[in-house]
């Protein structure tokens, strides 16, 4: 094949997009814009970023994320592969060092002879002849989406999303914390729980909900993504939001503790050493001042070192439920295909999921065959409700309410899992055996 694909954007879905192609024999430029320039979220200079938690959720396969990454694995992902490598423990999450898994990545891209990097912003999509991949990410310049405005018109759409902040470990009071999964012994797990009493969380609650954030004046109007609320946001909605969210204390009582906490905060490693701390769920758009006045406010965070404040950044997609097919092709024009955030998937997983894909369909295409992902698999879901025209169009994340339903109604949750999940492995192996790259 003597096709050269253009991958624009080395994130998670091109990375993934670019692994696959040239892994198939084909020729690939990507193009990336760093270390020429960064986005405000972005710090490192290598690929595949992860921008926000070391998170990549559960790997549990009757949990819709963990039966994603199973059908990624079986479609010999490098986002899997880089996250198994760089694992950190987190419980049942699979959760990884950053730096190790984005140098992973970055060095198997660069040492494929198939791919030629190219360090460069592109700002306008019609500078590249042949076929596109946009994958520029939901941090995507605004010249480059001014330029995909004038095929698409004013269909790109945007939300906001947060970022928690870190925490050096040497900085916890740890005579105030203890090592615990959710309904697990104490002691033992991957999570380091902080404890808070009514009173005290009422306090952290009333300066939480009038604190400070930070200056939105260079975003547009505030649009929020219910799966990535700030927490101060989420505070707003009432007294109690946040005990029955991200600081539930079921399942994490402490025998240590006389009486039952009232409110429970995770911290969860960010990286193998174990020398800094992510505050689950805390993602916000506060101040840098007043997150470390309120957040050491909890109990064994009053003397917190943060290496990383939250931060808020704008996030942007478009409207793929009217622009694009289901092999994320825009439909006006069959050699543009975008992948990533900006495709209308959400998460990490979803995102690098997307890049694949976008490759296997780019594979088939130049064998003028055309491909279709099994609607019982969360990959297929995923490409099915992105393809699909919602009025009310929002970023997806992968869950088993997308998939297709299953003959009979199951009453019990794991069952119906199980059952989905088994279905799902067994259709992409077959997908797989039967595609014949």
């Amino acid at each position: 094949m003597k096709d050269i694909i253009n991958v624009i954007g080395a994130g998670l879905a091109g990375c993934e997009c670019a692994y696959i192609l040239a892994k198939n024999g084909i020729k690939v430029r990507l193009y990336e814009m760093k270390p020429i320039c960064k986005s405000e979220a972005h710090v490192s200079d290598k690929f595949a970023e992860l921008v926000c938690s070391n998170s990549l959720k559960s790997e549990a396969i009757t949990n819709a994320c963990g039966l994603l990454k199973k059908e990624m694995e079986i479609l010999g992902s490098i986002f899997i592969e880089a996250a198994y490598k760089a694992k950190v423990p987190a419980g049942q999450a699979l959760a990884v060092d950053r730096e190790i898994f984005s140098e992973y990545i970055t060095n198997k891209i660069k040492e494929n002879e198939n791919i030629e990097v190219i360090a460069k912003q592109v700002d306008d999509i019609d500078s590249i002849d042949g076929i596109k991949v946009i994958a520029t990410g939901p941090l995507t310049s605004d010249s480059l989406m001014n330029s995909l405005k004038e095929k698409i018109g004013d269909d790109s759409l945007y939300f906001f999303d947060a970022v928690a902040p870190i925490v050096e470990a040497d900085s916890i009071d740890y005579t105030k914390a203890y090592f615990m999964d959710r309904y697990g012994t104490v002691g033992s797990g991957d999570y380091l729980n902080l404890c808070m009493s009514k009173e005290e969380y009422l306090a952290f609650y009333n300066e939480l909900i009038n604190a400070k954030t930070a200056n939105r004046h260079s975003f547009d109007k505030l649009v929020l993504f219910e799966g990535c609320m700030p927490i101060e946001e989420m505070a707003k909605r009432g007294e109690k939001t946040l005990v029955f969210g991200p600081l539930k204390p079921v399942g994490l009582e402490n025998p240590a503790i006389n009486s039952k906490p009232y409110a429970v905060i995770q911290l969860r490693a960010e990286n193998e050493e174990k020398t800094i701390y992510n505050l689950v769920g805390f993602q916000t758009s506060l101040t840098f001042g007043e997150q470390k006045r309120i957040f050491s406010m909890i109990p064994g965070l009053e003397n917190a070192v943060f290496e990383r404040y939250g931060v808020m950044h704008k996030n942007t997609y478009i409207n793929g439920g009217r622009l694009l097919d289901n092999n994320f092709c825009l439909k006006s024009d069959s050699n543009i295909y975008f992948a990533g955030q900006i495709s209308g998937v959400e998460g990490y997983v979803e995102s690098a999921a997307s890049g694949l894909m976008v490759a296997y369909s780019i594979i088939k295409r130049l064998n003028n065959e055309r491909i279709e992902f099994p609607d019982t698999t969360v990959l297929g879901s995923l490409a099915k409700y992105v393809s699909t025209e919602n009025k009310n169009y929002q970023p997806m994340n992968a869950n088993f309410g997308i998939l297709k339903p299953l003959d009979k109604k199951i009453r019990d949750k794991k069952e119906k899992y199980t059952i989905l999940a088994d279905r799902a492995i067994k259709d992409i192996t077959q997908f797989k055996e039967n595609i014949q790259l």
